[in-house]
């Protein structure tokens, strides 16, 4: 029996019994298998994936959806990977153009490579912002002005509040998987009132630092040292090239310039919400 063309593959809807074959596709293609960041996308977002007739995935990729369920606000798409056999085939360009035909009217965003930005912009995209990733080991003997603590249960309800406020979109269904997905969950507060939240959740041999909403630069500061404070490893994190104070004191801690990504949208000329408090996402491939 004869191997069917790529364009005829079917594009099918990916579940977590598709997380192994969806960290194998990132194996193939030389990064990490970050099979924890992946059961949190498949879970939380909806995956799209061809499957490869030799077996595993040909390509897969993710979309988080934020606002109410039947329209949603924006869709965040994110780890977008063809199979490395299967690469410059227009296999990609299919499986994008599936996804933004199921999506209607929805707006989308995504962060994007130097090397998958043209087959973005060719598709409709358009760059909007920049974020910066930063890594390195956190170096000790910052005296924050803000208070931090451990979230709990009970700042629940207070941190959806300023995390709608601040996205732009609901993101419950994001924020109330964070205590499980993260192993850190810290808020700052002031007078009794949560002025802003941040989680570290592990990824190889970093934490990563996201999402991270803060009032203002002290404040982020504050959240980041509080959460340097309690692990060993290296910090990652995505920060908006337009928070200049904040990227320059993470470098003067002791993190270093890894990458630049080109936040793009299609459908909307810039984000909802308010990005001045706005600092790093959960992560670049859920927005």
């Amino acid at each position: 029996m004869s191997t069917p063309p790529l364009a005829d593959l079917p594009i099918r809807r990916l579940t977590r019994r598709d997380l192994p074959a969806c960290a194998d596709l990132s194996e193939d293609r030389g990064w990490p298998r970050e099979e924890h960041k992946w059961g949190f996308l498949l879970t939380s977002g909806k995956g799209y994936g061809i499957d490869d007739p030799d077996g595993g995935l040909a390509s897969a990729c993710v979309v988080t959806e934020y606002g109410p369920q039947d329209r949603p606000d924006v869709g965040a798409i994110g780890m977008v990977l063809v199979a490395d056999r299967h690469a410059r085939q227009g296999i990609g360009r299919r499986l994008m153009r599936h996804v933004i035909a199921a999506m209607g009217t929805t707006p989308l965003t995504l962060h994007a490579t130097p090397n998958g930005r043209p087959l973005y912009e060719e598709l409709g995209f358009k760059v909007t912002g920049r974020a910066e990733m930063v890594r390195g080991h956190f170096t000790a003997g910052y005296q924050p002005a803000v208070a931090t603590r451990a979230a709990t249960a009970e700042d629940l309800t207070a941190i959806l509040r300023l995390d709608a406020e601040v996205f732009g979109a609901d993101r419950t269904h994001i924020v109330t998987r964070l205590p499980a997905f993260a192993d850190q969950l810290r808020v700052a507060e002031e007078n009794g009132r949560i002025i802003g939240y941040v989680g570290a959740w592990p990824n190889m041999d970093n934490h990563v630092v996201g999402p991270l909403i803060a009032r203002d630069t002290e404040t982020a500061k504050a959240l980041i040292a509080s959460l340097a404070a309690r692990t060993d490893l290296k910090l990652r994190t995505d920060i908006d090239v337009r928070h200049e104070e904040l990227l320059t004191w993470v470098k003067e801690r002791g993190l270093a310039s890894v990458a630049f990504n080109s936040v793009m949208t299609y459908g909307i000329s810039e984000l909802p919400g308010d990005w001045s408090r706005r600092f790093a996402p959960v992560t670049v491939a859920a927005g």
